[in-house]
């Protein structure tokens, strides 16, 4: 019992990474993620069995097992050999747990990409070593930086197929890194490997010995990612009211990003009122059954429930920050905006937008342009079809606390929702928040004919309304 409850300590302790595999179609991002898993003999004997089974019927690699099946699970991916859907599967080493994130290389599956890229911290790129650069490694490339992954691993898949050359290793390299220049990527790595044979993916190859740097394992287990959140970025989205009885009023949530303690100046948004905060009470402290339940301090990602020292009205959606770094509050948004829906995406049409725990309607009042992820050149558009991205003007109905993207990923992110499908259309990121715009939504409305003429007739029998029609 006791080694039992020292490895679930030691393993709760361990750093969690987030990663997704991304590339054009069939450059082995399903085979890279099977074989890392099986060379890390993280699968059990039932999985096993199940894949030489449905190698034997599906497989694409002769008498070798078929390292994709071990992630491609729906029965149209392993009829058709490709990756449709995202793809989660969770292993840990010794030092790391991670997250792997198996994303489709195909052009109309890039919304899919998009969710899976929105939660990683780092991107594996695999090109196929005979092809090099294509068109699609520029898209994937392209939306990973603008997801704001600041660490890319080029990997050169498929080195086996080119006689292990250094040559053509160095060669794509040398294309990709004006390609990290043109887009301003942050940190990029580059390993040549076969994902079908595990040269370099989990232990280094003898088939190039060339090759200085670690192999892809390695490199991910050792990694400085650099997520440190700063104490002054409080942000608490507030999930739930929890109301058991007269004595208690908590606000529950998890954590966003930085640190609160008791007794810290806090102020909730959009509303502005102030108040201090009373207790923490977190789930850690009751599994542990201690007595006291309350913590003096919670940091980002645990959920808590939040007491305070003064009765504020607080709902769900509204946001708790420190009163010394207010987010900004209005109601009118710059966005990058990735459209994924079959049917376009309407100026002026009234969507939902869901923030981190907010819902509110709004609509897009203007396409600043739309950028060509193949030439990454700007074009002006009025409307936005399936993988387009683009820069928009968005507008609330009322106004909500929002922090830029590149400064806070949770609270800058948002979900475009149809109101009469109530299917997800789009996926956006803040830009910046501008000025509040108070009457922008009202004016922006196209009335019928008969709402027209009912404004008239107020405005004429009901003058003391001082109606005006907007």
């Amino acid at each position: 019992m006791e080694n039992i409850e020292a490895y679930l300590k030691e393993h709760e302790n361990k750093d969690m990474l987030r990663f997704l595999t991304c590339g054009s179609v069939d450059d082995g991002k399903s085979t890279l993620i099977g074989r890392m898993l099986y060379d890390s003999k993280m699968i059990f004997d039932d999985q096993l069995s199940a894949m030489e089974s449905e190698s034997k019927k599906y497989g694409t690699t002769g008498d070798k097992l078929d390292m994709a099946l071990l992630v491609d699970g729906l029965q149209s991916e392993r009829e058709q050999g490709i990756t449709i859907d995202v793809a989660y599967r969770f292993f840990t080493t010794e030092h790391r747990k991670f997250i792997i994130a198996d994303t489709p290389g195909h052009e109309q599956y890039t919304r899919n990409m998009v969710t899976g890229a929105s939660t990683a911290d780092v991107a594996i790129i695999l090109i196929d070593a005979r092809k090099g650069i294509l068109t699609q490694t520029r898209r994937h490339s392209f939306i990973v930086n603008l997801l704001g992954i600041e660490h890319v691993i080029v990997a050169i898949n498929k080195m086996d197929l080119v006689s292990f050359s250094e040559d053509v290793f160095l060669n794509i390299k040398k294309d990709y890194s004006q390609l990290v220049e043109e887009l301003n990527i942050k940190n990029s790595y580059y390993i040549p490997l076969s994902a079908l044979d595990g040269d370099n993916v989990v232990n280094l190859s003898e088939q190039m010995p060339w090759y200085k740097g670690k192999a892809l394992l390695n490199l991910l287990d050792t990694m400085s990612v650099g997520k440190e959140l700063k104490s002054e970025e409080f942000r608490f989205p507030v999930q739930y009211v929890n109301r058991p009885n007269l004595d208690f009023r908590g606000f529950c949530g998890t954590v966003a990003s930085g640190i609160v303690q008791v007794g810290d100046e806090i102020t909730v948004l959009p509303s502005g009122k102030t108040t201090k905060v009373k207790s923490i009470i977190n789930a850690h402290d009751i599994t542990e059954k201690n007595n006291n339940v309350e913590s003096n301090k919670a940091s980002a990602s645990m959920a808590i429930t939040l007491t305070t020292e003064d009765e504020v009205d607080i709902s769900r959606g509204d946001m708790i920050v420190h009163s010394k770094s207010l987010p900004r509050v209005s109601n009118s948004l710059k966005v990058m905006l990735v459209w994924m829906d079959e049917k376009p995406m309407e100026l002026m049409k009234s969507y939902n937008i869901k923030g981190v725990s907010s819902l509110v309607e709004g609509h897009f009042e203007h396409i600043n342009y739309k950028i060509d992820v193949n030439s990454f050149e700007r074009t002006e558009v009025d409307s936005l079809v399936l993988n387009d991205i683009s820069s928009c003007k968005m507008l609330l109905t009322r106004p909500i606390a929002a922090d830029a993207y590149g400064k806070n990923r949770l609270t800058g992110s948002f979900i475009v929702i149809d109101r009469v499908s109530n299917n997800t259309v789009g996926a956006g990121m803040i830009v910046n928040v501008a000025k509040r715009e108070e009457d922008s939504f009202k004016s922006s409305k196209t009335y019928t004919k008969s709402e027209k003429a009912l404004n008239q007739y107020i405005r004429d029998f009901f003058p003391e309304w001082n109606c005006k029609e907007v």
